[in-house]
Parts: structure tokens; C-alpha cells; sequence
């Protein structure tokens, strides 16, 4: 692929999955819910743990922050809903996006602890990373979290991301000095990947999908 091509800046849309629904976050409309799911007690308020802010004292102060996120030219935030209630599940984003290099990354993810054990954020990921590979020709994908953050490597390298390295020192957030834990994918192993997930979400989930996406040949054959 020559990588001259002009490459597209991802544009605010729907994506509708078997699981969940991806809508662009319009924060008058969804930030009762967002808070209500995030707030509920201790277990949820948990989420913000490695978030770099959060949690918020009320819903006027989440307006705040989801205001100025959204704002961001790099940023497109979405509103992660259960596809047959339209319940509020949680909230991904695309952002640090750079159409002109062919590169965003996926963050500022969280899930109701009711949607962690779920297929949500795998859907989730899928569609957005199936988008910027196969509609906006990206070349690269990036995933990074505080070190600390075991779920959060565990879940970039299930869904296929490879492990590039720890920025030392990297931010400062809520005080505390994070050092960060840097995860990409690039284009010419999303069809694989890419087949391995669609596998797992919608045909056979009772292999676990990093082994699904280890075992290459057998994807490669159903892609």
C-alpha cells in the first residue's frame, strides 16, 4: 500500500453492532447516564481509578470534562449502548488522531462493571479498528494506559495489540507520576486480527480469542 494515499479524519457516525451500539457522545443527551453507571458505588467509581480525571463530584462536573474532551480536534467520543435495550454501557474514543501519518489511537475507555464481562468492548474495539483499517486506510493503531493498569494490558494484548514498550515517566496525573505502557497494531496485521475477532464475536467464542488470533492459519482460512 503506498503510503502517499490521502487518508480521511474520522467523521462523528453510528456504528451498529449484534451487541452493542456506537453513537458519537452528545454529552446534553447521554450525561445522566454516563454518570448514574459510573457512580453508582464503590465498585464503579473504581473505573476512574487510572482515567486521567474522574471521579466527578456530580453530573455538572462530568459536563465539564466531557465538554472540553469532545472539543478536541483529535478526538471523536463515543456512547457505548447495549444494541437491544439502548441501555448506557460505557465510553470509547477514538483520539490523539493524526489522519495525515495514518494514525489514532483507541482510550479513554470504560464499561459499567455489569458490561466488563461482556462482549461490549471487544465489539467496540472491532468496529472502530475495522473502520480506520478498512474505510480510512490507517497504517497504525495505538492503545496506551498507566503501567498499573493490569486490565488494561491484559485487554490490548488479547484483542491483538503488541506490546512496544514503557514510557518512563511519562505524565503526571491526579499527582502521581504514571509512567505508560505503549501497545500498537498496524495495517498489514488487521486481517488477520481483524478475522480472528469477527470469529470470536459472532461464530465461536469458546476458544479464547488471543488464541484464536496466535493460531494465524486457521483465521486466515474463515477470513
Amino acid at each position: 500500500m503506498s503510503h502517499e494515499s490521502p487518508r480521511l479524519h474520522p467523521s462523528p457516525q453510528t456504528f451498529t453492532g449484534q451487541f452493542i451500539t456506537l453513537t458519537p457522545l452528545d454529552v446534553v443527551r447521554d450525561v445522566a447516564e454516563l454518570f448514574a453507571i459510573s457512580h453508582a458505588d464503590d465498585e464503579a467509581r473504581q473505573l476512574w481509578r487510572h482515567m486521567p480525571r474522574g471521579p466527578f463530584a456530580d453530573v455538572a462536573e462530568q459536563v465539564t470534562f466531557l465538554r472540553e474532551w469532545t472539543a478536541r480536534n483529535d478526538v471523536i467520543a463515543f456512547t457505548v449502548r447495549d444494541a437491544h435495550t439502548q441501555c448506557c454501557l460505557g465510553s470509547i474514543s477514538l483520539m490523539s488522531i493524526r489522519a495525515e501519518h495514518g494514525v489514532a489511537e483507541l482510550g479513554n475507555i470504560w464499561y459499567a462493571p455489569a458490561a466488563q464481562r461482556t462482549k461490549a468492548n471487544t465489539e467496540a474495539c472491532f468496529m472502530l479498528l475495522r473502520h480506520c483499517f478498512e474505510n480510512l486506510r490507517y497504517r497504525r493503531m495505538e492503545w496506551k494506559c498507566d503501567t498499573r493498569n493490569e486490565r488494561s494490558r491484559r485487554a490490548a494484548l488479547r484483542l491483538g495489540f503488541t506490546f512496544e514498550g514503557i514510557f518512563r515517566q511519562h505524565m503526571i496525573i491526579k499527582g502521581e507520576n504514571r509512567d505508560t505502557a505503549w501497545f500498537a497494531m498496524l495495517d498489514h496485521e488487521w486481517p488477520r486480527i481483524g478475522a480472528a475477532m469477527q470469529r470470536w464475536l459472532y461464530e465461536d467464542d469458546s476458544i479464547s480469542l488471543a488464541r484464536i488470533i496466535g493460531d494465524g492459519s486457521s483465521v486466515l482460512i474463515r477470513a
